[in-house]
């Protein structure tokens, strides 16, 4: 593995990788991939009332459904890469999902809180099989300005889930009790099972692949994690994302206890989060080619920034309580996050050309640790006020643009 190709170097094939273009059959496949995570953060969230009355547990110990699956996530995806990049994409994400299946089945099936909790994990340590390791199969296809619009066009659809996930919670709460939400993860699971089995290929060629001993795969990771480039971009991702999770992981806090939302009514809040998530994800992969990576990411996180900004304005206004103006913020952030992120995941997967599944790994754990944080720690600890929370926001997104800005310089400097 080595840390010497420059950010946004090419793949070995480039000049044919760089021609050819994703059908729509590997697009949808890939953004179903991706849609592990948000529905097992979303689809949950709605029913956390009924679940915690069943168990008979505090609104604050529903958070743990969220932090223990990102947390299990978050340690595996260490694994998930690095085993793509020994034995091949296909067989790592179909076991993977495999397992995700039986563990949805046990969340079904749990009959308390602690058992629920333990499946929980087993989904985290399972997802990140298919979600991780799409972005490594991408950039495996694709260069250049096409790997930035099928980045883009995955977002883009990966976009919906935050927003269908809890409509669809609430909608099979109306026909039966909390276990259907994890009956349907089961039944999203079997269908990527038959997906990837069916219509994804293998992407990684043998002569391409690490070796599978501990010892390279556990090197390779502690490179990436050490690399001062890499843990600027994939910092500024995961702190400028986490300007729109705190309000997503933490809905129930925030829509419901601040805000006086019904289970019912979250799509007042995930809707329109999700439209800009989607319309951000169509610029982005508009852009593609005609503006510099760097200066799309830029502007995109500028725009993230203004919009926190704007969010603390609002909350510090007696009106800053109503609906729909405390739902405007988190939206445009959204928006300008959509914007940046495809270009800062290829950023990270370039930072180790020959090892992308690694630098996926390493990315995803940044990510998911400091997003279990802001789930099971930060956000129940900032969600007792909205000025709070908005200024929280604040500082996530102000945080990921001063490393994206230090990132840019740095790269300036070695140029010149």
């Amino acid at each position: 593995m080595t840390t010497h190709r420059a950010p946004h170097a090419a793949p070995l094939d480039a000049a044919t990788s760089g021609t050819r273009r994703a059908g729509a059959v590997l697009t949808l496949v890939l953004a179903g991939l991706s849609m592990f995570g948000p529905f097992n953060v979303d689809a949950p969230l709605p029913a956390f009332a009924r679940m915690g009355a069943e168990f008979h547990v505090e609104p604050a110990a529903m958070q743990q459904v969220v932090s223990v699956y990102l947390l299990s996530f978050a340690a595996m995806s260490l694994f998930h890469g690095p085993v793509s990049d020994a034995v091949g994409r296909k067989p790592v994400m179909t076991v993977g999902i495999g397992v995700y299946v039986l563990a949805s089945v046990g969340c079904a099936l749990a009959p308390s809180l602690p058992a629920l909790l333990v499946f929980r994990a087993f989904q985290g340590f399972a997802a990140g099989a298919g979600q991780i390791i799409a972005r490594a199969v991408i950039r495996d296809l694709f260069s250049g300005p096409e790997a930035q619009r099928l980045m883009s066009q995955v977002s883009m659809i990966f976009g919906l889930a935050p927003a269908f996930a809890p409509i669809l919670g609430g909608a099979l709460l109306r026909v039966g009790d909390w276990r259907s939400i994890f009956w349907f993860l089961t039944a999203f699971g079997v269908v990527m099972t038959i997906c990837v089995s069916g219509f994804l290929p293998e992407t990684l060629p043998v002569e391409q692949r690490s070796s599978l001993a501990l010892g390279p795969i556990v090197s390779a990771l502690l490179a990436a994690l050490r690399s001062g480039r890499f843990l600027r971009i994939a910092l500024a991702a995961s702190l400028a994302f986490a300007g729109q999770f705190l309000f997503i992981s933490n809905a129930p806090l925030f829509l419901g206890g601040l805000l006086g939302l019904g289970e019912n009514e979250y799509w007042m809040f995930f809707v329109p989060m999700v439209v800009c998530m989607i319309a951000g994800s169509w610029l982005s992969a508009r852009a593609a080619g005609h503006l510099s990576a760097a200066r799309q990411a830029s502007y995109g996180l500028l725009f993230a920034l203004a919009s926190a900004t704007v969010g603390v304005v609002i909350a510090l206004q007696p009106w800053g309580s109503d609906v729909p103006w405390a739902l405007v913020a988190p939206a445009l952030t959204a928006f300008g996050v959509a914007v940046a992120l495809p270009v800062l995941q290829l950023a990270q997967l370039d930072e180790f050309p020959q090892a992308r599944g690694t630098a996926a790994s390493a990315g995803t754990f940044v990510n998911l640790v400091f997003a279990a944080a802001l789930a099971g720690v930060i956000g129940p600890l900032v969600a007792t006020d909205l000025v709070t929370m908005a200024l929280a926001a604040f500082c996530c997104v102000a945080s990921g643009a001063l490393l994206w800005a230090a990132h840019v310089a740095a790269r300036r400097g070695v140029r010149e």
